[in-house]
């Protein structure tokens, strides 16, 4: 049966890691890969890369384990082609950028005019510079006009039990069959939907994603959130560790997450904001800190309690009085549920959601328990749900 699993998991793990690559764009082993964007009638933004990778030796039905291990290795060969040109096309509008010494491209085009499709998901058109040129269509998301309300959210540890220091952990979850519904948290896909749908159920309000990630990370959790039929969005804001021999470890990211929730607010700038994280690192502080320097933009903060130090928790309650004395709610629950009940009660999700919810919750195997912090706080009982409300007046119009 081990045996079984973990040859399950390991060609499950190769297939999905080598899938974008098995096939090159140009020649030389040009490849132009671009990811989801996100944008309004005013602005678009979107990421990609353009790296070689070797061509594959012999064409087989490439999913033999010695084939799958093969696309591996052209995977970890790869190497990124920097100062190459790519010209994106949309609307009426086009931009050439050149790609940074990872082989990045950053895309921040302005329309001339509103996209003609009704969809929210919009095709860019992208063409390398190469002999011959290689061509590539993005994908945008833009709200409809009916959208309320926009969600960032945190991705490890506040919608996946698994952070990215975990990744064999993670990998092993997504594809053994019998752990998968561990991987994700009880409840989180009911409300991010929810979310999506907002107050009247048609909203079909943006959901972003941030994350510390490597983009090497993009298609796992892209699979990830088909998986658990969570509303994709934009997985752009990962950023390139810069790993090589010479410089083992990953390059810092200074206030990685505040600069993209700003560049988010300032594009969605007709929407509320709902910011959801967790409290076993920083998006507390992180959130408190864009509270503070966007005020009337978010109305409310969900942070899910992974966190098994009461000193922590009280650190976290002195940050919601800060976030509610400027005009925000701010949550704090150890499930998806409290949060559900609280997003209703101020409209950003259907009434009927909440039972949804916690029909999920109820369905799924219990949760690890967080040790110290339940004896501390509270013997025998879940973590405790703090909500913290602003004081009325105090809710900047929102």
């Amino acid at each position: 049966m081990v045996r079984s699993s973990l040859y399950r998991v390991t060609k499950g793990t190769l297939r999905l890691l080598s899938r974008p690559v098995r096939r090159a764009q140009g020649r030389g082993g040009l490849v132009l890969e671009p990811y989801r964007g996100y944008g309004s009638c005013e602005a678009i933004f979107l990421i990609g890369r353009v790296f070689r990778q070797r061509h594959a030796d012999r064409e087989t039905d490439r999913d033999s384990l010695a084939d799958l291990w093969r696309d591996m290795r052209r995977r970890i060969a790869r190497r990124a082609v920097p100062g190459a040109a790519v010209t994106a096309r949309f609307c009426g509008t086009a931009q050439r950028v050149a790609t940074d010494r990872d082989g990045y491209f950053r895309i921040h085009l302005e329309p001339q005019h509103p996209p003609a499709e009704a969809g929210p998901w919009h095709g860019v058109d992208l063409v390398l510079e190469a002999d011959p040129p290689v061509a590539a269509r993005a994908e945008v998301f833009i709200p409809p006009r009916r959208a309320r309300i926009a969600v960032i959210s945190d991705i490890d540890d506040t919608v996946m039990h698994t952070g990215v220091a975990n990744k064999l952990v993670m990998l092993w979850r997504l594809f053994v069959e019998d752990a998968e519904s561990r991987v994700a948290f009880p409840g989180v896909a009911t409300l991010y939907r929810a979310l999506h749908a907002g107050g009247t159920g048609a909203e079909g309000n943006p959901m972003l994603y941030v994350s510390r990630a490597p983009w090497g990370l993009y298609e796992v959790l892209s699979e990830f959130f088909r998986r658990h039929a969570i509303p994709v969005g934009p997985i752009l804001f990962l950023r390139e560790w810069g790993l090589s021999w010479t410089h083992p470890l990953p390059r810092r990211a200074e206030d990685h997450k505040r600069v993209l929730i700003a560049h988010m607010l300032d594009l969605y700038r007709d929407l509320p904001a709902v910011l959801i994280g967790d409290s076993g690192q920083h998006d507390p502080e992180v959130y408190a800190r864009v509270v503070a320097e966007h005020p009337g933009r978010v109305r409310a903060i969900y942070i899910r309690n992974v966190s098994a130090d009461a000193g922590r928790i009280a650190e976290i309650e002195r940050i919601a009085e800060g976030v509610t004395g400027a005009g925000a709610s701010f949550v704090l629950a150890a499930d998806s549920v409290a949060m559900a009940e609280h997003a209703a009660r101020l409209g950003l999700i259907a009434p009927e959601a909440v039972e949804a919810v916690a029909g999920e919750r109820a369905a799924a195997p219990p949760e690890p328990a967080l040790g110290p912090l339940q004896a501390v706080l509270r013997p025998s009982e879940p973590p405790p749900t703090l909500v913290a409300e602003p004081e009325a007046g105090e809710r900047a119009g929102l």
